[in-house]
């Protein structure tokens, strides 16, 4: 079962990998991006998408750091160290 897992992994990853390079190769053309000012970028299509695609992937990750590091410090506030654990005591019999 597992070789199966890994077999479908491993053509997932092909099948991604051969459809972004038909992709590259398809996109060869120059394209232009026009910024403010008259100025401009020009470059092959497909490391436009792959620039626009990091970009996006910089600013999201940029914007989680916040959240994430205030997750991390409730965590450790919360978080106590096996010495200080209270333990409960044990109920006595009455005798």
């Amino acid at each position: 079962m597992k070789r199966l897992l890994r077999l479908l992994q491993w053509l997932l990853k092909a099948a991604v990998f051969f459809t972004l390079f038909a992709f590259a190769l398809n996109n060869q053309q120059e394209t232009r991006v026009h910024f403010f000012f008259g100025t401009f970028w020009q470059a092959p299509t497909v490391l436009v998408v792959l620039s626009a695609f990091t970009l996006g992937v910089v600013i999201g990750v940029l914007g989680m750091v916040p959240r994430w590091w205030r997750h991390r410090q409730a965590a450790k506030q919360n978080a106590k160290p096996a010495s200080e654990v209270e333990r409960t005591p044990e109920p006595s019999h009455g005798t």
